[in-house]
């Protein structure tokens, strides 16, 4: 049904990169068919105390009324809300979460961030997972020796899943045979290349690092790196790297250091105990946990140009940002917490070095406190995407046995209503600019393969939805061939390049969902709308000024009726994708009616936009003085001189 609606896309934020000070304006759209408001206002927070400034109605367009007023930003992280009250007496608070009729929490509240912003490259990026092992390997990969903690598997042995030889099976695969297949994910729609680590380990994994100062030899050295980054750019290919900040290997050379010596300086980089124990990550001894109380541990490892964040990010190596291992657990230990003293340094050296950056934060269950937008961009989470489509997309009482933030036994079976609620309570309390860059992916290297329990004809749902819904969506090499496994050990399944044709049906799936998403500028930096949330059917819309898309995720069969009004319409809609069926009704209703699983989506007009006469002018004039004197006892003496900002036009909307 039609409800008040506010995001933080450019329909209804002035600016999603403001400065501390800075008046930013603010859009709340009401239906014209609800009660009458008698005031409308928006409730923001700075230093944590609720300061109201009132909103002026400034047009009428479609179904919606819209109002507008204006906040000053004073927190680096200024959150906010509305707040309608009607002429029934009947009152909506409005946050990320929805509507309600009662008060709500801060933690779900809007969010404007005043922290330096994510690159915006970013917001377009489609991110394409490689595993350097099982990628592929090259003619040289043949010349490096096996090492003595590995077995030298050949590239069609099956992989082991569980048990002994897990870490140690080796493939052989190596960032020369990584280079040579860059043109499968350009054609594929990839613009992001994602390596797992590449510095030496005693695994198959590498997150147990022996050295962050080079590129492990069985991959091809340093200079295979720089070759693989160097083409990949001539492609329009960015690269990220994977770096552990909260373990190294137990064979590094500083926690060799540190176990031979009680004075030596690393000593200080771990959690020694009185008995000669260590803190390890989930007590597994290779992987001593990092102290980051230690400064010199900081100057090598994370702050400044010669640190080990700083140094991969420059030529001639020109990543182009990190992805965090355990960013979650980062710092914390016990007494200690200093996570976010840690990921703000990893910012401030890449924004030094090169501020157009990506740096994207591990952290498998509720990513909230974390991603508020101080240093990660956006997170490789479970519990908002994977965990809730995998609950509603496959077979019941499926098995998923491992596979870190996932389920441990059996997959739980959710409905539609239960994937919107899921999604909604943790996805509420991280800002939008961050939601935009969270990970939106169907399965990892951590995970068991999302095709290995799916409902038949699931997976162009579960696709449909990563590339449709906010965030950045994820191909973990292989999905595209409709690869299979049971937990994250046996999904690191060798690429089978031999027999790539065989797989031409999926590869067509995933080419035709991935141009959508990149020919379709609502679904990558637009805002959302739930139109509709069902048991067996999900229908939302993302919008822009210029043009929107209506997306229809279903289980089973449907029958939808969308109001009139609620979406704009100029004949019928134009079909981007999918089977499913649409009429229209009256001036502006919509019937979706389909079967799944399947998901559909069409071409909208853009949001039709309110007009402002003069009456409605010179009243909000009057309102916005008042606001503005209202916000200079709010900045204690510096006031900004009032703005008026009446009718957003198109042009400003783009800018």
């Amino acid at each position: 049904m039609l409800q008040p609606h506010h995001d933080g896309s450019s329909l209804h934020v002035s600016t999603l990169t403001p400065a501390m000070g800075q008046i930013v304006t603010v859009r709340l759209r009401v239906p014209v068919s609800h009660d009458t408001p008698l005031e409308v206002l928006v409730r923001s927070n700075p230093d944590r105390e609720p300061f109201f400034n009132k909103a002026v109605h400034v047009g009428t367009a479609g179904a919606y009324d819209w109002w507008e007023a204006e906040i000053r930003v004073v927190n680096p992280v200024h959150r906010y809300r509305w707040l309608v009250h009607y002429a029934s007496g009947h009152t909506d608070w409005i946050n990320q979460e929805g509507v309600h009729p009662i008060e709500t929490r801060d933690d779900a509240d809007f969010a404007l961030v005043a922290h330096p912003a994510p690159p915006a490259w970013a917001t377009d990026a489609v991110l394409y997972q490689v595993f350097p092992d099982r990628f592929a390997r090259s003619e040289q990969a043949a010349q490096h020796p096996t090492p003595e903690w590995a077995q030298a598997a050949n590239w069609d042995e099956p992989v082991i899943g569980s048990g002994p030889g897990v870490s140690t099976q080796l493939y052989g695969g190596d960032l020369p045979g990584v280079e040579e297949h860059l043109d499968h994910l350009v054609e594929l729609g990839a613009t992001v290349l994602y390596l797992t680590p590449v510095f030496p380990g005693a695994s198959n994994h590498r997150y147990d690092a022996s050295t962050f100062d080079v590129v492990d030899p069985l991959l091809g050295g340093d200079e295979a790196l720089i070759s693989l980054v160097e083409a990949a750019h001539a492609r329009g290919l960015k690269v990220m790297g994977d770096l552990t900040s909260n373990h190294t290997g137990d064979t590094h050379a500083w926690f060799q250091a540190a176990q031979a010596d009680e004075e030596a300086p690393e000593r200080a980089f771990y959690y020694f105990h009185e008995e000669g124990t260590y803190a390890s990550w989930l007590g597994h001894g290779s992987l001593p946990k990092l102290n980051w109380n230690s400064q010199e541990l900081r100057d090598r490892f994370i702050e400044g140009p010669d640190s080990v964040v700083g140094t991969w990010l420059r030529p001639p190596y020109s990543f182009d940002g990190w992805r965090i291992d355990v960013a979650n657990m980062t710092g914390r230990y016990e007494t200690d917490d200093l996570n976010a003293e840690v990921r703000q340094i990893i910012r401030r050296t890449m924004i030094d070095i090169n501020p157009d950056t990506l740096l994207l934060g591990e952290s498998t269950n509720d990513a909230t406190d974390d991603f508020q937008g101080d240093a990660w961009h956006g997170a490789m989470t479970y519990a908002n995407f994977t965990r809730p489509v995998w609950g509603w997309l496959s077979v019941p009482g499926s098995a998923a046995f491992g596979g870190l933030g996932m389920a441990r036994s059996v997959i739980p079976s959710y409905t539609g209503v239960d994937v919107h609620a899921q999604h909604q309570r943790f996805i509420a309390g991280i800002p939008w600019r961050t939601r935009l860059h969270n990970m939106n992916a169907l399965d990892t290297h951590d995970t068991p393969r999302f095709a290995t329990n799916a409902l038949p004809g699931a997976v162009p749902v579960a696709l449909g939805m990563a590339v449709s819904m906010p965030g950045i969506p994820v191909i973990w090499s292989g999905d595209e061939l409709g690869l299979t496994g049971v937990n994250g050990e046996d999904s690191r399944t060798p690429m089978p390049w031999d027999t790539i044709d065989e797989h031409a049906d999926s590869i067509a799936l995933h080419k035709e969902l991935l141009a959508l998403r990149s020919e379709q500028p609502a679904l990558r930096g637009g805002g959302m709308r739930w139109l509709h949330v069902g048991e067996e059917a999900l229908v939302w819309i993302r919008e822009t000024a210029d043009s929107s898309v209506l997306c229809v995720a279903a289980r089973g069969f449907y029958d939808v009726v969308i109001e009139e009004g609620d979406v704009g319409l100029a004949g019928e809609p134009a079909r981007l994708f999918g089977d499913g069926g649409v009429s229209v009704f009256g001036d502006s209703g919509l019937r979706l009616t389909g079967a799944g699983p399947g998901f559909a989506a069409w071409g909208m007009p853009g949001v039709a936009l309110p007009y402002t006469d003069g009456d409605e002018e010179q009243a909000q004039r009057e309102m916005l003085d008042e606001n503005a004197a209202q916000d200079a006892a709010l900045a204690h003496g510096e006031a900004a001189e009032p703005t008026l900002t009446a009718a957003w036009s198109k042009d400003t909307l783009e800018e």
